[in-house]
C-alpha cells in the first residue's frame, strides 16, 4: 500500500471515505505533523524525505512546485490533486481506484488529477 500525505485543504470527507474502505492504510496530515500552514515547497519536500505521496485540493501551485523538484533531480514519490468541484462520491472512487492499482514508487516524479 502507498504511504499518503493528505494536504491540509483536502475535504475532510474524502479522507473519511478512503478510511472506510482501507483498514490500516498509512496516511498522516500535514495537520498532524506541524506543517499546518507551511509552504507547498516545505510540505512536497516532507512528503520526499518520508516517501509519501501528497494529496491535495490545491490544483493552482503545487504542480508547478512538484515539477520544480523534479527538475531539480529531487525526489518526488508523487501528487494527486482533486479538482475541488469534484464531487466527493467521485474522488472517493477515483482515489481508492488510484491506491489499488499502484504500487510503490510508480507514481515517482508525476502528478495525477482527480477526476480521472
Amino acid at each position: 500500500m502507498l504511504s499518503l500525505l493528505v494536504d491540509e485543504n483536502l475535504d475532510a470527507n474524502i479522507l473519511r471515505g478512503v478510511l472506510r474502505r482501507f483498514d490500516g492504510i498509512d496516511v498522516v496530515r500535514v495537520q498532524d505533523i506541524g506543517l499546518t500552514g507551511a509552504d507547498d515547497p516545505t510540505v512536497l519536500a516532507w512528503a520526499a524525505e518520508q516517501g509519501r505521496i501528497l494529496i491535495t485540493h490545491d490544483v493552482e501551485t503545487v504542480t508547478r512546485y512538484a515539477f520544480e523538484r523534479v527538475d531539480a533531480g529531487l525526489p518526488m514519490p508523487g501528487v494527486i490533486e482533486i479538482v475541488a468541484s469534484t464531487p466527493i462520491g467521485k474522488a472517493i472512487e477515483d482515489l481508492v481506484l488510484i491506491l489499488e492499482c499502484l504500487g510503490d514508487g510508480e507514481l515517482d516524479n508525476q502528478v495525477l488529477y482527480i477526476p480521472l
